[in-house]
């Protein structure tokens, strides 16, 4: 299970500064794994099935575009 945490700032200014700072130093690994726990909460979150991708990929999105 993740931990969450909560940074109280002054500004939005500080805030910004702060999230830069802490992401800045995570690892490339650390940041795709908060990006797919981040991705599979919302999912949770909102009932929508993962149909086909076991939860731990991309979803994949195709549009098709007529061209003249």
């Amino acid at each position: 299970m993740k931990q969450i945490w909560i940074n109280k700032s002054d500004s939005f200014e500080a805030a910004e500064e702060f999230e830069r700072s802490y992401y800045s130093e995570m690892l490339p690994s650390e940041k795709v794994d908060t990006i797919q726990w981040l991705r599979e909460e919302y999912f949770r979150s909102h009932k929508i099935g993962i149909i086909n991708e076991g939860g731990k990929r991309l979803r994949r999105v195709f549009k098709i575009i007529k061209q003249k």
